[in-house]
């Protein structure tokens, strides 16, 4: 019998181009993993990417990553500042696995400030350096939203 952190092997997408600007753009993105009853738990973070996969950390061990340890499926979701020629504002929506590993979350973090604060940034403070903390991986299985990265929403035509 398998139990639910014993997931069936998948094959892994490439972002497009159009998503990875999103991704890198500095606009929040949310997170939904899922609490040990099934319930979504939804929180923001700063994104980023590191050869082809999202990644995001964590100085603590929040229940964002406590839950992708037990059940590493995933879906972010990012809102973009332009609007599709339907008239609907674009978003981008990536479900996929996370991995979880211990270390390097000081050095992302500061990595990510720099594109959502300012360059420059210095966020952590450095006091939290001595934390090593956690950096999560996101295996990309599935895109969608609306955006070049999705094509046209069902029904509705960019022109």
């Amino acid at each position: 019998m398998t139990n639910s952190t014993e997931l069936d092997p998948v094959s892994y997408l490439e972002l497009p181009e159009s998503a990875q600007r999103l991704i890198e753009s500095g606009k929040l993105a949310h997170v939904v993993t899922l609490n040990p009853d099934g319930s979504p738990h939804v929180t923001g973070v700063w994104v980023g990417l590191d050869d082809g996969d999202i990644v995001f950390a964590s100085m603590f061990d929040y229940q964002k990553t406590k839950n992708l340890r037990r059940d590493p499926r995933v879906a972010v979701s990012i809102e973009s500042a332009e609007f599709h020629g339907s008239g609907l504002r674009e978003y981008l929506v990536v479900r996929g696995r996370a991995e979880v590993t211990e270390g390097g979350a000081f050095a992302m973090i500061r990595r990510l400030a720099n594109v959502y604060i300012a360059p420059g940034a210095e966020m952590p403070p450095p006091e939290l350096a001595v934390h090593a903390g956690l950096v999560t991986r996101l295996k990309v299985e599935q895109i969608g939203g609306v955006g070049p990265w999705a094509g046209d929403p069902p029904k509705l035509s960019s022109k």
